[in-house]
């Protein structure tokens, strides 16, 4: 059975990349989907594990946490808090980072929460014409982080045991959406004049009861839940299927032995480019350098993987807003977070040992050049990231 699933695998992947050029996306899609059910007919246990997998993630991890919140979060936005808190923080907040004041909101809820509750309030804000279509593509880049509860405590402490490294990577991420508000360009005066058209009442707001609102809180907050759980079943049963698939695993064995690499840590990159959480845990557990380990882990939760990307797609399918350049731009700002991580590793948890120069090692004196050497390069890279985006 397994042998003819090979051959099934390997004709169906040789057919694919003859036809690769030639090929439309529903016609790629289509066979892609295809063989997830050759898969899930071949092994129906690996499909029923992961999904009951999948499934205990999200009701055990996501949905108490983010199902009260999503409640709370609508209540204020029916009364209006959007106006409210643009007052209270929207310039402390989004003056430096040259987006307008109502964009706070977002970004509030982006730190506190994480993927990809930022990206669903950016869109409300747009839909609602309180932002022009610059800044919201702007804001999805920047309201855009993992929240700090999962950095924190799944990432730092139960994966890595050591909550400093989850404040490190904490860190590392929030600034790497700072440089993408810094780098990205920003069109001021557009905003100015379409937000004097805005539709956004606050009259229609007050009218409304708090019934009616806690009705239409627990309603959206419901179908929201319920669709971030169905992405998280569906990329945990795929990620499943690859995980057990023997192809993959002959490709990450072969990948391994070139590059000198534990499997684990191969795994890790590539499931993590699909799957963020699965992917922190298989390099956490890999038996790579710890600065690497940390890099690598940066980039993937800066990054997101092809999960969130498609969660946030979800909220952004029906606007004009470009899902290529928000891909783009994430992949920089991992590229962005995995250097902060490791120039805040080396100053806050070897700042000892790269001024005891006493017991100074080689080794160290070559982490110290390292560091240097880093500063150096990050403005070249910055000023030709913003040249990247001005001109796209």
């Amino acid at each position: 059975m397994k042998l003819l699933l090979v051959i099934l695998l390997i004709s169906i992947l040789f057919l694919l990349f003859k036809l690769f050029k030639t090929l439309k996306i529903n016609l790629s899609v289509t066979l892609i989907c295809s063989l997830i059910i050759v898969q899930i007919i071949l092994a129906p246990n690996i499909c029923i594990q992961y999904t009951i997998s999948g499934a205990k993630l999200f009701f055990n991890a996501i949905f108490p946490s983010l199902f009260p919140f999503l409640v709370v979060i609508n209540i204020i936005i029916g009364y209006d808090g959007i106006h409210i808190y643009s007052k209270l923080l929207g310039n402390l907040i989004c003056r430096p980072l040259k987006l307008p004041k109502e964009c706070n909101f977002a970004l509030l809820v982006s730190v506190l929460c994480g993927y990809p509750l930022g990206a669903r309030y950016t869109c409300d804000l747009y839909e609602k014409n309180i932002i022009d279509l610059n800044s919201c593509e702007r804001l999805l880049n920047i309201a855009s982080n993992a929240s700090p509860l999962f950095i924190l405590g799944s990432v730092g402490t139960a994966m890595m045991f050591n909550p400093k490294l989850g404040y490190i990577l904490l860190l590392s991420n929030i600034l790497s959406c700072i440089f993408m508000g810094l780098i990205i360009p920003s069109k001021d005066y557009a905003f100015k004049i379409k937000y004097r058209g805005s539709n956004f009442s606050k009259a229609e707001s007050s009218s409304l009861n708090i019934g009616i609102i806690l009705k239409n809180s627990i309603e959206d907050a419901i179908k929201n839940t319920l669709s971030i759980g169905g992405f998280i079943v569906i990329f945990s049963v795929i990620t499943g299927i690859i995980k057990d698939n023997v192809i993959f695993n002959i490709v990450i064995n072969k990948l391994s032995l070139i590059i000198g690499a534990s499997s684990n840590f191969i795994e890790g990159i590539l499931l993590g480019m699909l799957e963020m959480t699965n992917g922190c845990y298989l390099i956490s557990s890999s038996h790579s350098n710890l600065y690497v380990k940390l890099a690598v882990l940066s980039f993937l939760i800066a990054f997101s993987g092809l999960s969130i990307i498609s969660q946030v797609y979800s909220y952004t399918y029906k606007y004009t807003v470009s899902i290529k350049k928000y891909i783009t731009r994430k992949f920089f700002q991992g590229i962005i977070s995995s250097i902060l991580t490791i120039i805040l590793y080396y100053i806050f948890l070897n700042i000892s040992s790269i001024f005891t120069f006493n017991n100074m090692s080689l080794y160290k004196n070559c982490d110290l050049y390292l560091i240097i050497l880093i500063i150096l390069i990050i403005p070249s890279l910055l000023i030709t990231i913003i040249k990247l985006f001005h001109t796209s």
